[in-house]
Protein backbone atom coordinates (compact mmCIF):
# COMPACT_ATOMS: atom_id res chain seq x y z
CA UNK A 1 0.00 0.00 0.00
CA UNK A 2 1.07 3.37 -1.01
CA UNK A 3 1.99 5.63 2.34
CA UNK A 4 0.29 8.85 2.34
CA UNK A 5 0.78 11.82 4.19
CA UNK A 6 -0.04 15.80 4.60
CA UNK A 7 1.37 17.22 1.52
CA UNK A 8 4.83 18.45 2.23
CA UNK A 9 4.57 21.14 -0.45
CA UNK A 10 1.47 22.93 1.01
CA UNK A 11 2.26 26.45 1.92
CA UNK A 12 5.84 26.63 0.40
CA UNK A 13 7.06 28.80 -2.22
CA UNK A 14 8.87 27.69 -5.09
CA UNK A 15 11.90 30.04 -5.13
CA UNK A 16 14.78 28.02 -6.69
CA UNK A 17 15.29 24.22 -7.66
CA UNK A 18 18.40 23.89 -4.87
CA UNK A 19 15.73 24.21 -1.45
CA UNK A 20 14.17 20.83 -2.78
CA UNK A 21 15.16 16.78 -2.63
CA UNK A 22 15.74 14.87 -5.47
CA UNK A 23 12.41 12.96 -4.44
CA UNK A 24 10.32 16.32 -3.96
CA UNK A 25 11.87 17.55 -7.70
CA UNK A 26 10.85 14.00 -9.10
CA UNK A 27 7.13 13.90 -7.48
CA UNK A 28 6.82 17.59 -9.42
CA UNK A 29 7.76 16.14 -12.58
CA UNK A 30 5.48 12.94 -12.60
CA UNK A 31 2.99 15.01 -11.15
CA UNK A 32 3.16 17.28 -14.03
CA UNK A 33 3.04 14.07 -16.61
CA UNK A 34 -0.22 12.89 -15.00
CA UNK A 35 -1.94 16.59 -14.84
CA UNK A 36 -0.91 16.65 -18.64
CA UNK A 37 -2.48 13.82 -19.00
CA UNK A 38 -5.42 14.80 -17.66
CA UNK A 39 -5.98 17.74 -19.36
CA UNK A 40 -5.23 15.73 -22.94
CA UNK A 41 -8.20 12.97 -21.63
CA UNK A 42 -10.33 16.02 -21.05
CA UNK A 43 -10.38 15.16 -17.06
CA UNK A 44 -11.44 18.44 -14.82
CA UNK A 45 -8.78 19.12 -12.33
CA UNK A 46 -10.08 21.77 -10.12
CA UNK A 47 -7.02 21.87 -7.06
CA UNK A 48 -7.61 25.53 -6.40
CA UNK A 49 -11.09 26.41 -7.06
CA UNK A 50 -11.90 29.88 -5.95
CA UNK A 51 -8.72 30.95 -5.31
CA UNK A 52 -7.20 33.97 -6.89
CA UNK A 53 -3.52 34.32 -7.82
CA UNK A 54 -1.76 37.64 -8.93
CA UNK A 55 0.43 37.43 -11.90
CA UNK A 56 3.63 40.12 -11.31
CA UNK A 57 5.70 40.52 -13.94
CA UNK A 58 8.84 43.21 -14.87
CA UNK A 59 9.99 40.91 -17.23
CA UNK A 60 8.01 40.57 -20.33
CA UNK A 61 6.86 36.77 -21.60
CA UNK A 62 5.02 34.83 -23.87
CA UNK A 63 5.59 31.54 -22.51
CA UNK A 64 5.42 32.54 -18.46
CA UNK A 65 2.17 34.64 -18.99
CA UNK A 66 0.50 32.12 -21.07
CA UNK A 67 1.45 28.86 -19.04
CA UNK A 68 0.52 30.37 -15.56
CA UNK A 69 -3.07 32.01 -16.86
CA UNK A 70 -4.06 28.59 -18.66
CA UNK A 71 -2.95 26.75 -15.70
CA UNK A 72 -4.57 28.97 -12.93
CA UNK A 73 -7.72 28.66 -15.29
CA UNK A 74 -7.24 24.87 -15.59
CA UNK A 75 -6.77 24.27 -11.59
CA UNK A 76 -10.38 26.68 -10.76
CA UNK A 77 -8.74 29.59 -9.90
CA UNK A 78 -8.38 33.18 -11.51
CA UNK A 79 -5.23 34.82 -12.44
CA UNK A 80 -4.42 38.70 -12.57
CA UNK A 81 -2.13 40.03 -14.22
CA UNK A 82 0.33 42.86 -13.10
CA UNK A 83 3.05 44.25 -15.59
CA UNK A 84 5.66 46.52 -14.65
CA UNK A 85 3.38 49.42 -15.35
CA UNK A 86 1.05 48.06 -12.78
CA UNK A 87 3.20 47.06 -10.10
CA UNK A 88 5.15 49.66 -7.88
CA UNK A 89 7.37 46.77 -6.75
CA UNK A 90 10.51 48.34 -5.52
CA UNK A 91 10.04 52.24 -6.90
CA UNK A 92 7.16 53.82 -5.11
CA UNK A 93 6.41 50.56 -2.66
CA UNK A 94 8.43 48.67 -0.84
CA UNK A 95 8.41 45.23 -1.47
CA UNK A 96 7.30 44.18 1.67
CA UNK A 97 4.92 46.21 1.65
CA UNK A 98 3.65 44.93 -1.68
CA UNK A 99 3.72 41.45 -0.39
CA UNK A 100 1.97 42.24 2.56
CA UNK A 101 -1.20 43.89 0.29
CA UNK A 102 -1.12 41.14 -2.42
CA UNK A 103 -0.99 38.24 0.34
CA UNK A 104 -3.96 40.01 2.09
CA UNK A 105 -5.67 39.63 -1.81
CA UNK A 106 -4.66 36.70 -3.69
CA UNK A 107 -3.61 32.95 -2.31
CA UNK A 108 -0.67 32.67 -4.23
CA UNK A 109 1.61 35.14 -5.99
CA UNK A 110 4.01 34.68 -9.14
CA UNK A 111 7.09 36.72 -9.62
CA UNK A 112 8.61 37.31 -13.36
CA UNK A 113 11.27 39.59 -12.66
CA UNK A 114 14.98 40.65 -12.24
CA UNK A 115 16.26 40.51 -8.46
CA UNK A 116 16.49 36.97 -6.61
CA UNK A 117 15.53 38.90 -3.78
CA UNK A 118 13.17 40.70 -4.56
CA UNK A 119 11.11 37.09 -5.27
CA UNK A 120 12.61 36.06 -2.03
CA UNK A 121 11.34 39.07 -0.17
CA UNK A 122 7.40 38.74 -1.49
CA UNK A 123 7.74 34.62 -0.01
CA UNK A 124 9.08 36.63 3.36
CA UNK A 125 6.51 38.72 3.96
CA UNK A 126 3.27 37.76 1.78
CA UNK A 127 2.38 34.91 3.82
CA UNK A 128 1.21 33.14 0.66
CA UNK A 129 3.16 30.34 -1.49
CA UNK A 130 5.27 32.47 -4.40
CA UNK A 131 6.50 31.09 -7.61
CA UNK A 132 9.64 32.01 -9.54
CA UNK A 133 8.47 32.37 -12.93
CA UNK A 134 11.98 34.04 -13.49
CA UNK A 135 14.82 35.77 -11.76
CA UNK A 136 18.26 36.78 -13.04
CA UNK A 137 19.51 33.67 -10.93
CA UNK A 138 16.82 30.50 -11.10
CA UNK A 139 14.01 29.39 -12.81
CA UNK A 140 12.56 26.73 -11.28
CA UNK A 141 9.48 26.44 -13.30
CA UNK A 142 11.28 26.03 -16.63
CA UNK A 143 13.28 23.12 -14.84
CA UNK A 144 10.13 21.36 -13.94
CA UNK A 145 9.11 21.42 -17.58
CA UNK A 146 12.31 20.67 -18.78
CA UNK A 147 12.69 17.47 -16.78
CA UNK A 148 9.03 16.48 -17.46
CA UNK A 149 10.27 16.88 -21.36
CA UNK A 150 13.80 14.54 -21.02
CA UNK A 151 11.17 12.19 -19.00
CA UNK A 152 8.49 11.93 -21.66
CA UNK A 153 11.14 11.08 -24.10
CA UNK A 154 13.80 8.88 -22.13
CA UNK A 155 11.24 7.33 -19.46
CA UNK A 156 13.97 8.10 -16.36
CA UNK A 157 16.38 10.60 -15.32
CA UNK A 158 19.42 9.44 -13.29
CA UNK A 159 22.12 8.85 -15.33
CA UNK A 160 21.34 10.78 -18.58
CA UNK A 161 23.82 13.10 -19.89
CA UNK A 162 22.35 16.60 -20.29
CA UNK A 163 24.79 19.40 -22.22
CA UNK A 164 24.26 22.57 -22.30
CA UNK A 165 25.91 25.21 -25.06
CA UNK A 166 26.01 28.93 -24.60
CA UNK A 167 26.25 31.78 -21.84
CA UNK A 168 26.82 28.93 -19.01
CA UNK A 169 26.22 31.52 -15.91
CA UNK A 170 22.99 32.79 -16.95
CA UNK A 171 19.75 31.79 -14.92
CA UNK A 172 19.02 28.50 -17.43
CA UNK A 173 22.57 27.28 -17.25
CA UNK A 174 22.70 27.79 -13.43
CA UNK A 175 19.59 26.00 -13.16
CA UNK A 176 20.04 22.94 -15.34
CA UNK A 177 23.62 22.45 -13.62
CA UNK A 178 22.33 22.51 -10.09
CA UNK A 179 18.80 20.66 -10.63
CA UNK A 180 20.67 17.85 -12.97
CA UNK A 181 22.68 17.19 -10.00
CA UNK A 182 20.43 16.99 -7.63
CA UNK A 183 18.32 14.97 -9.71
CA UNK A 184 21.49 11.94 -10.70
CA UNK A 185 21.76 13.66 -14.22
CA UNK A 186 25.08 14.20 -15.76
CA UNK A 187 25.21 17.99 -16.78
CA UNK A 188 28.06 19.23 -19.19
CA UNK A 189 28.42 23.20 -19.46
CA UNK A 190 30.14 23.74 -22.87
CA UNK A 191 30.87 27.79 -22.68
CA UNK A 192 33.61 30.15 -23.04
CA UNK A 193 35.75 30.22 -19.99
CA UNK A 194 34.54 34.04 -19.44
CA UNK A 195 31.01 32.30 -19.24
CA UNK A 196 31.52 29.25 -17.23
CA UNK A 197 29.16 29.48 -13.89
CA UNK A 198 30.53 30.89 -11.29
CA UNK A 199 32.48 29.16 -8.88
CA UNK A 200 29.36 29.26 -6.04
CA UNK A 201 27.30 28.28 -8.66
CA UNK A 202 29.59 25.10 -9.38
CA UNK A 203 30.67 24.44 -5.78
CA UNK A 204 26.82 24.01 -4.82
CA UNK A 205 26.07 22.24 -8.10
CA UNK A 206 28.99 19.37 -6.90
CA UNK A 207 27.49 19.15 -3.61
CA UNK A 208 24.42 18.01 -4.62
CA UNK A 209 26.44 15.85 -7.31
CA UNK A 210 28.39 14.08 -4.75
CA UNK A 211 24.94 12.80 -3.28
CA UNK A 212 23.44 11.56 -6.43
CA UNK A 213 26.25 10.61 -8.26
CA UNK A 214 25.83 12.96 -11.19
CA UNK A 215 28.82 13.79 -13.24
CA UNK A 216 29.42 17.22 -14.10
CA UNK A 217 31.74 18.81 -16.18
CA UNK A 218 32.63 22.20 -17.19
CA UNK A 219 34.70 23.39 -20.45
CA UNK A 220 35.56 25.15 -23.54
CA UNK A 221 36.18 22.27 -25.76
CA UNK A 222 33.50 21.17 -27.80
CA UNK A 223 34.57 17.35 -28.43
CA UNK A 224 35.38 16.73 -24.43
CA UNK A 225 31.60 18.33 -23.59
CA UNK A 226 29.35 17.01 -26.54
CA UNK A 227 30.86 13.89 -26.44
CA UNK A 228 27.86 10.92 -24.86
CA UNK A 229 25.14 13.36 -24.88
CA UNK A 230 21.31 12.28 -24.96
CA UNK A 231 19.88 15.84 -24.39
CA UNK A 232 21.93 19.04 -26.23
CA UNK A 233 20.12 22.51 -24.75
CA UNK A 234 20.57 26.00 -25.84
CA UNK A 235 19.50 29.23 -24.83
CA UNK A 236 19.73 32.76 -26.44
CA UNK A 237 23.23 34.18 -26.14
CA UNK A 238 22.14 38.00 -25.22
CA UNK A 239 19.74 37.95 -22.03
CA UNK A 240 16.46 40.55 -21.53
CA UNK A 241 18.84 43.42 -19.69
CA UNK A 242 21.60 43.12 -21.76
CA UNK A 243 22.96 44.81 -24.81
CA UNK A 244 26.14 43.71 -25.11
CA UNK A 245 25.08 41.58 -28.83
CA UNK A 246 28.54 42.34 -31.04
CA UNK A 247 30.50 41.46 -27.92
CA UNK A 248 28.82 38.20 -27.03
CA UNK A 249 28.54 36.82 -30.38
CA UNK A 250 32.06 36.74 -31.54
CA UNK A 251 32.38 35.13 -27.99
CA UNK A 252 29.64 32.35 -28.65
CA UNK A 253 29.90 31.66 -31.95
CA UNK A 254 31.50 28.59 -31.70
CA UNK A 255 29.24 27.17 -29.72
CA UNK A 256 26.28 27.35 -31.90
CA UNK A 257 24.22 24.29 -31.49
CA UNK A 258 24.56 22.89 -35.46
CA UNK A 259 24.20 19.19 -37.13
CA UNK A 260 28.00 19.51 -36.65
CA UNK A 261 28.04 20.10 -33.07
CA UNK A 262 25.52 17.11 -32.87
CA UNK A 263 27.77 14.75 -34.20
CA UNK A 264 30.20 15.34 -31.92
CA UNK A 265 28.02 13.58 -29.02
CA UNK A 266 28.57 10.04 -31.17
CA UNK A 267 24.95 9.16 -29.61
CA UNK A 268 22.96 7.41 -31.81
CA UNK A 269 19.48 8.96 -32.87
CA UNK A 270 17.03 7.65 -31.07
CA UNK A 271 18.79 8.60 -27.84
CA UNK A 272 19.38 12.51 -28.58
CA UNK A 273 17.32 15.17 -28.62
CA UNK A 274 17.46 18.97 -28.54
CA UNK A 275 15.98 21.49 -26.58
CA UNK A 276 15.54 25.06 -26.38
CA UNK A 277 13.54 27.46 -24.12
CA UNK A 278 12.65 29.76 -26.49
CA UNK A 279 12.73 32.25 -27.79
CA UNK A 280 15.17 31.15 -30.17
CA UNK A 281 17.39 33.05 -32.47
CA UNK A 282 17.04 30.66 -35.78
CA UNK A 283 15.16 31.97 -38.44
CA UNK A 284 16.69 34.26 -40.87
CA UNK A 285 13.51 34.47 -43.16
CA UNK A 286 11.49 36.61 -40.55
CA UNK A 287 11.63 40.58 -40.12
CA UNK A 288 13.42 40.55 -37.28
CA UNK A 289 15.94 37.88 -38.27
CA UNK A 290 16.82 39.65 -41.06
CA UNK A 291 17.74 42.52 -38.68
CA UNK A 292 19.72 40.98 -36.57
CA UNK A 293 21.57 39.40 -39.93
CA UNK A 294 22.40 42.63 -41.13
CA UNK A 295 23.40 44.20 -37.60
CA UNK A 296 25.66 41.55 -37.01
CA UNK A 297 26.33 39.72 -39.95
CA UNK A 298 24.60 36.66 -38.45
CA UNK A 299 21.12 35.45 -38.52
CA UNK A 300 21.47 32.28 -37.00
CA UNK A 301 22.78 32.60 -33.60
CA UNK A 302 22.35 29.93 -30.74
CA UNK A 303 21.09 27.32 -33.01
CA UNK A 304 20.37 26.88 -36.93
CA UNK A 305 17.49 26.86 -38.09
CA UNK A 306 18.24 23.43 -39.58
CA UNK A 307 18.71 21.69 -35.95
CA UNK A 308 15.43 23.75 -34.53
CA UNK A 309 13.39 22.03 -37.36
CA UNK A 310 15.20 18.69 -37.23
CA UNK A 311 13.99 15.50 -36.10
CA UNK A 312 15.76 16.28 -33.03
CA UNK A 313 14.15 19.20 -31.23
CA UNK A 314 11.43 19.36 -28.75
CA UNK A 315 11.49 22.70 -28.08
CA UNK A 316 7.50 22.99 -28.55
CA UNK A 317 6.89 19.76 -26.27
CA UNK A 318 8.88 21.66 -23.87
CA UNK A 319 6.96 24.99 -23.98
CA UNK A 320 3.94 23.10 -24.02
CA UNK A 321 5.42 21.80 -20.47
CA UNK A 322 5.50 24.87 -18.72
CA UNK A 323 1.79 24.89 -18.61
CA UNK A 324 1.61 21.18 -17.14
CA UNK A 325 4.82 21.98 -14.71
CA UNK A 326 3.36 24.70 -13.37
CA UNK A 327 0.16 23.49 -12.47
CA UNK A 328 1.50 21.14 -10.51
CA UNK A 329 3.34 23.31 -8.28
CA UNK A 330 0.30 25.70 -7.98
CA UNK A 331 -2.05 22.44 -7.19
CA UNK A 332 0.94 20.97 -4.92
CA UNK A 333 1.94 24.14 -2.86
CA UNK A 334 -2.12 25.75 -2.48
CA UNK A 335 -4.32 22.90 -3.13
CA UNK A 336 -4.65 21.01 0.27
CA UNK A 337 -3.56 17.39 -1.53
CA UNK A 338 -2.62 14.35 0.20
CA UNK A 339 0.78 12.59 -1.59
CA UNK A 340 2.78 10.10 -1.57
CA UNK A 341 5.59 10.00 1.01
CA UNK A 342 8.42 11.96 -0.76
Amino acid sequence: MTDFKQNVFQGRSVLAEKDFSAAELNYLVDFGLHLKALKKAGVPHHYLEGKNIALLFEKTSTRTRSAFTTAAIDLGAHPEFLGANDIQLGKKESVEDTAKVLGSMFDGIEFRGFSQQAVEQLAEFSGVPVWNGLTDEWHPTQMIADFMTVKENFGHLKGLTLTFMGDGRNNVANSLLVTGAILGVNVHIVAPKALYPTQDIQDLANGFAEKSGAHLLITDDLDEGMKGSNIVYTDVWVSMGEDNWAERIKLLQPYQVNMAALQKTGTPDDQLIVMHCLPAFHDTTTDYGKDIEAKYGIGEMEITDEVFRSKYARQFEEAENRMHSIKAMMAATLGNLFIPTV
